[in-house]
């Protein structure tokens, strides 16, 4: 096969190479890092000589992904507070978001969940949930017997079901909570913040140890409530407040000077769909300065 025809046939796999990168690993950069270390791997074998090359492309894209995660926990345990998935500010001239299959099924919520997972436990949840993998499928990428990845799914389940907000929400239902919460922190009002919020809800911002965030989750209605309304009652100066939709979700970008000073986006809560179960605000400029240049 001449080199046009390797780089069509791998081309045509890349937006579900990055879409499968990017949920394993929650970064953008590691993501294409692992699709492009793949296609390496893919120039120097004989893909007509393969049964299935779609099938071996996500094997060595998971496998690479894998390692990478393995290599990236011990740098996200050292991280300075929350450590959250890198957002996707979705824009027609971003060459990643265009790339990416399906951002929608990417949301900010799971990803961040699937942090509580392992490796492998990540790994056979993306594939079965999200790629529709069977079994048989999944255990020749993980090394596995099916009954060993069967239970891997299984126990992936349990913990993402665990969650406490309710994954897969429409945007309306996302949106109308955003626009909630909005108008109740642009009146200063804490009750009406408080209201919005479940009772077990989980405050996360991401400062990276370079923007002023929490140096931990918050956890719980009022807690959360009163921090929120001291950010909001906060005087911005030049800040403007920006609709974005951020991994296929709405959510609020607030720009100071022209810049991206943070993103926030929300999931409802699991017990109560019309509160607010889990909120996500990136501060650390460092994920977010790809999305203020795309």
């Amino acid at each position: 096969m001449n080199q046009a025809s390797l780089t069509t046939q791998f081309e045509a796999q890349r937006p579900a190479l990055l879409a499968l990168a990017y949920r394993m690993l929650g970064e953008r950069g590691l993501a294409e890092d692992v699709v492009q270390e793949t296609w390496l791997r893919w120039r120097a074998v004989e893909p007509e000589t393969l049964d299935a090359p779609g099938a071996w492309l996500r094997t060595v894209t998971t496998r690479l992904a894998i390692d990478a995660l393995r290599r990236a926990r011990a740098r996200r345990e050292a991280y300075i507070g929350p450590w959250l998935p890198e957002p996707l500010l979705e824009d027609p001239a971003s060459d990643f978001t265009a790339r990416l299959e399906t951002v929608q099924q990417a949301e900010l919520a799971l990803v961040w969940v699937m942090e509580f997972l392992t490796p492998d436990e990540r790994a056979a949840f993306i594939l079965r949930e999200t790629f529709e993998e069977d079994y048989e499928a999944i255990a020749s990428v993980l090394g596995k017997s099916e009954a060993a990845c069967r239970k891997l799914v299984s126990r992936a389940r349990t913990k993402t079901g665990a969650a406490p907000m309710q994954l897969g929400a429409s945007r309306e239902v996302v949106m109308g909570l955003l626009e909630r919460l909005m108008q109740a922190s642009a009146a200063g009002d804490l009750q009406a913040i408080r209201d919005v919020l479940a009772e077990d809800v989980v405050t996360i911002s991401d400062g990276g140890g370079k923007a002023r965030a929490a140096l931990r989750p918050l956890y719980g209605a009022d807690e959360s409530a009163q921090v929120l309304h001291a950010v909001a009652t906060r005087k911005q100066g030049s800040a403007a407040p920006v609709l974005v939709r951020v991994n296929g979700a709405p959510g609020i970008a607030i720009l100071v000077g022209g810049v991206f000073d943070h993103v926030t986006t929300l999931a409802p809560s699991r017990n109560d769909p019309s509160r607010i179960g889990w909120l996500y605000t990136m501060r650390n400029p460092d994920k977010l300065w790809k999305a203020d240049r795309d």
